[in-house]
């Protein structure tokens, strides 16, 4: 019996939608809050959710597996500044507000923030 699997495609091949994933998790950690679809917000905060986690840790392992998706600014940013906010929280780091369909081809459209730290 075939399985569902887990995510959304977003009608891309998989590299393009890492990379979209990549570049919405470097603009959104940068600047802590954006603007896009309702899809591509859920997608994006399972991978934004991750790397605050590792970033958390911040041993060698994972600092090196953040630096493969992230520029080193923001690596470090997210390590020194980020994660410590979040140290007595597990999970829950970010809050999706929608807004409305977008005017074009309305798309649902959410704001995707992080939650303010303890």
């Amino acid at each position: 019996m075939k399985k569902l699997s887990i995510g959304r495609k977003l009608s891309m091949k998989k590299g393009p939608r890492k990379a979209l994933l990549r570049g919405l998790a470097n603009s959104f950690l940068l600047n802590e809050k954006i603007t896009t679809t309702e899809a591509k917000a859920k997608e994006l905060r399972r991978v934004a959710e991750k790397m605050i986690t590792k970033a958390k840790k911040a041993d060698l392992p994972n600092r090196r597996a953040l630096a493969t998706d992230l520029t080193p600014a923001l690596t470090k940013k997210i390590i020194d500044e980020i994660a410590p906010r979040y140290k007595e929280r597990n999970g829950g780091y970010t809050r999706i507000i929608k807004l409305g369909p977008r005017n074009s081809d309305g798309a649902k459209m959410v704001i995707i923030e992080l939650v303010k730290g303890a």
